[in-house]
Order: structure tokens, then sequence, then C-alpha cells
């Protein structure tokens, strides 16, 4: 019997979607409709955070909110971020198909959970909308987790513990110490460490790496173990307890903590 009740995880990044590329398109897509020239860079740095606060983190950035006035004739306001919201969701939605793939390793970690009798949560920054086009997908690949909270279904998410709070009463675990969560981004980081959860950071699968696995294997050991360390330092800053690079990994840590009680 594993001293651990569940594992939480994240979505893209963590179980799907190498890299963490849904999203990007759409938002360089959105705001080009509205006159405005963003990043991928510009797009990444919020990442994880609900999507309407992502938005409005991006529109804080001095260059973004420039970009907005003289697109614009103003800068913008709450009124810009309901506009750049509800044009981006859509878009999401259209391509987050092409980008349910799931990480290599994560299938074999969610039987391995299973296995030792725990549960498997979800949350994610995505919208309700998004997850109704990936977890169809996610399925037919075998991951179909006990439950799923979404950016949009609480008033408050990341980096707040509410969604983690949801998910122990979804999956009735209890103390906070049994629950380990996974998550590739500091808001996500975040909302594990505010819960009292066990939390674990990776490195190289998800947003701040941006790396396809390809372009990963293409790495030298050298270039690979500073990648790790960069985004490490980063995670561990956020609250993590522990940083590992792929979900892969994730079943060795359980069992080494496991023999560490």
């Amino acid at each position: 019997m594993s001293k651990f009740k569940a594992v939480v995880f994240d979505w893209a990044g963590t179980m799907i979607d190498f890299g963490s590329f849904a999203p990007m398109g759409a938002f360089v897509d959105t705001f080009a409709k509205f006159g405005v020239a963003v990043t991928i860079p510009d797009a990444r740095k919020p990442m994880g955070l609900p999507k309407r606060l992502h938005i409005a983190a991006m529109l804080a950035e001095p260059h973004i909110a420039e970009g907005w006035r003289i697109a614009q004739g103003g800068l913008p306001d709450e009124a810009t971020i309901d506009a750049v919201y509800k044009l981006f969701v859509p878009l999401n939605e259209e391509v987050v198909s092409n980008y349910c793939t799931l990480i290599p390793g994560a299938l074999e970690t969610a039987n391995h959970i299973r296995a030792k009798g725990m549960k498997i949560g979800s949350t994610t920054g995505y919208t309700r909308s998004i997850m109704q086009r990936v977890l169809p997908l996610a399925a037919a690949q075998g991951y179909a987790p006990d439950n799923l909270v979404c950016a949009d279904d609480l008033p408050l998410g990341r980096p707040t513990a509410i969604g983690m709070y949801k998910c122990f009463l979804d999956l009735m675990v209890h103390p906070a110490s049994a629950v380990i969560k996974v998550d590739d981004t500091e808001p996500g980081i975040a909302e594990g460490v505010e819960a009292g959860c066990v939390t674990v950071g990776l490195t190289l699968s998800g947003n701040e790496a941006g790396l396809t696995p390809d372009e990963l294997a293409a790495l030298s050991a050298a270039e690979r173990q500073a990648l790790h360390e960069r985004v490490a330092a980063k995670l561990i800053a956020a609250g993590a307890d522990y940083v590992i690079g792929t979900v892969a990994e994730l079943p060795a840590l359980i069992d080494r903590l496991e023999d560490d009680r």
C-alpha cells in the first residue's frame, strides 16, 4: 500500500503535447488579428496560468501594451482582456486536437500509479471547452484520469490552491501531504505548494524547455544537462520539492520516496 493516495497531473507539457506547443500559435494569431505582434517567447512567459489571466499577463508587458496602444488607440483594459480571450479560446479549440499525443512514458506512469492503488487527478490552464477536444483523444491512447479541473470551472484558479482542493473532494483523498502534484510550469507548481502537496517539476517536456522530442534528442549530454538545470532552478524557486526530466521518471521517484518512509 502506497503512502501516497493520489497524483494530480497537469496536461500540456506534462502528460500530452511534448514541449507545450498547442497554445503558442493561437496566442500569436489572436494578437495579430488585433494588429499586435507578439512572439512565441511572449506567449510562453505566463504559461500555466488560466488562459484569461495568461492574456492579462501578456497585455501587462510594456512592449505588448504599447503595441496595443499603437494598433488600437488606447492602453489595454479589462474589456481588452475579454475581447482577446473571446477570440483566443475558439482558435485554441481548433488546434489543440493536433497536440494531444501522450508524452513518452505517460501511460506507463499512469499504469504504475494505478497498480499501487492510487488515484489520478488533473488540473489545467485550459478551459472546459478546450478540454472537451482533448479528453477523448487522450482516452483513445489509454489515459483517462479520475477527475479534471479546468481553468474556468472555479472562480479562482492557478496559482491558488482552489483547483487542488476540488481535486481532493472529487477524489476523496486527504491529507494534502499524501497527494503528489506534477507540473511543468511555475503556476502549476505553485498551486500544489499552496495546497500542501508534494510537488514534482518537469524540466524537459514542458513549456520552459519548449522543444520537440527530436529537438531534445539532438542536444548533447552537456546541453541537455544545462537545460535541465536552468528549468529546474525556476521550478524549485516556485516551490518544487523534486525535479525530474519527464513524467517517465516519476515511477522511480515515487518508489524512492516510499522507500524513504
